[in-house]
């Protein structure tokens, strides 16, 4: 079996038949909306490195599973019977290293479908023994269609081919691979260079990505990373790594960053605050309007052994809780589609819709406009999102320069643009339109580091 089996030891490892019924759940709740996250939380414990390792394979492949259950099954067989449907075919398909043989995939397909669904026993057994027989035709066919060829819905994919007309098809084939584990050392404890070490003593191969970041040769869990529990090092991704170090850059260093009011808007859970901590000695208020979120930002600054203010609070509307005193810098990681880190999410793609995107532009204008307000003239405001589409990064950008001009608003050289997960493009950054490769193994992300004019109108 390959890393899409269960890594449970072999005395201790559940049926498959439960863990198929349990990985149809879980394709089954994301198709009406509910984020796999979520679902894992309230799976049984000894289950869940299983079932998330196989629902992870069957969304990335839930396009094509799709486009072949419509050909084998014409008409849509219950909610319970599809998604059972759908994981065994998505676990079948045309693979160089299957996670298991096809006999007992099938078997233990309908195993689990004469439990849940009796009378569709003979049903789901035909059909995927159909699968089996004619696997490459079956698969050719799916492919006709664009969700069954690229494994999203067909408006991303159109989306996608119109925002990066030259790179759209690299984009999703991205998408699809396994993200690798990549770490953020603590710059107040140790280099990249010292704690690589570390891991090499610990027998954990890696290699370094930047002066912090680290990418493992394969994942391990937290316990297994030498002082994780002491703060020595956190798990972030490395385009994520880059936020904290353009801000503090843009406040003139360490030194000259010391004790500067800083804000970061929508903090949790927290590692941009904690990373931006740990580089300079900031007075920094994290700021999310979930309350139960703040937790999360509290838990890792502990182990961190760092501190700031965490508050409750929407970035749209400061007079609920802002103090009145200007901020030298805000960090504004806005909520966004989360279309650039898909690769560790297979879910998302099938969690959002068109109508989305819109809401969501406005969500980051109006968080813009209001920040804007609360931060000192001269100050910097770090804009960013994890996504890939243009109408959550460039586009906002010059819409949000275009109606504050030059006086009020002005784009630092420093900023990134959109950084691709894919090899290097070729391309150069071009005031927000550009784009360029994400760092190695890095996630899709956009920057953009704004100043206000020295003159700008605070109110």
């Amino acid at each position: 079996m390959n890393s899409a089996s269960p890594t449970t030891s072999a005395a201790s490892t559940p049926p498959l038949s439960r863990l198929l019924e349990q990985a149809a759940d879980a394709v089954q709740a994301v198709r009406r909306g509910r984020s796999l996250t979520d679902i894992l939380a309230t799976c049984p414990g000894q289950l869940r490195p299983g079932v998330q390792a196989l629902a992870s394979v069957v969304l990335r492949r839930l396009g094509a599973a799709q486009a072949v259950r419509e050909i084998v099954a014409p008409r849509t067989p219950p909610p319970q019977v599809e998604a059972l449907l759908l994981v065994a075919i998505a676990l079948l398909w045309p693979d160089t290293s299957p996670p298991y043989p096809d006999h007992t995939l099938v078997d233990q397909a309908v195993t689990a479908v004469r439990h849940r669904a009796p009378k569709a026993t003979s049903f789901v057994n035909a059909c995927l023994r159909r699968f089996v027989r004619e696997r490459d035709t079956l698969a050719e066919a799916a492919g006709r269609t664009p969700a069954g060829a690229w494994n999203h819905p067909a408006w991303w994919v159109e989306t996608l081919r119109r925002d990066w007309a030259a790179h759209w098809q690299a984009l999703l084939a991205s998408n699809q691979q396994h993200p690798p584990m990549c770490l953020r050392v603590n710059a107040r404890r140790a280099t990249g260079a010292q704690y690589l070490e570390q891991l090499a003593g610990a027998g954990i191969a890696a290699r370094l990505a930047g002066p912090q970041a680290i990418v493992l040769d394969a994942g391990v869990p937290v316990d297994r990373l030498p002082g994780f529990a002491q703060g020595l090092v956190s798990v972030q991704d490395a385009s994520a790594q880059l936020a904290a170090p353009l801000l503090v850059e843009a406040m003139g260093g360490a030194a000259a960053a010391k004790g500067l009011r800083v804000l970061d808007a929508c903090a949790a859970p927290g590692g941009k605050t904690a990373h931006l901590l740990e580089l300079a000695d900031l007075d920094v208020l994290a700021l999310d309007s979930d309350p139960g979120r703040l937790s999360r930002v509290d838990d890792n600054l502990r182990r961190l052994g760092l501190v700031a203010r965490a508050q409750a609070g929407d970035g749209r509307r400061p007079a609920a809780w802002w103090d009145g005193q200007e901020f030298d810098a805000i960090l504004l990681d806005a909520p966004c589609s989360a279309s650039g880190i898909v690769r560790r999410h297979p879910d998302i793609r099938w969690l959002r819709r068109p109508e989305d995107i819109p809401a969501l532009a406005r969500m980051q204008s109006e968080l813009l406009e209001a920040l804007w307000t609360v931060l000192k003239p001269g100050g910097c405001l770090l804009y960013a999102t994890c996504s890939a589409f243009r109408a959550e990064g460039g586009q906002q950008i010059d819409a949000f320069l275009q109606r504050h001009g030059d006086s009020d608003a002005r784009l630092d050289d420093r900023s990134p643009g959109h950084l691709l997960p894919v090899p290097d493009n070729g391309s150069t950054v071009a005031g927000t339109s550009g784009s360029r490769s994400a760092p190695e193994s890095g996630d899709g992300f956009f920057y953009a580091l704004l100043r206000k004019g020295a003159a700008g109108n605070a109110g």
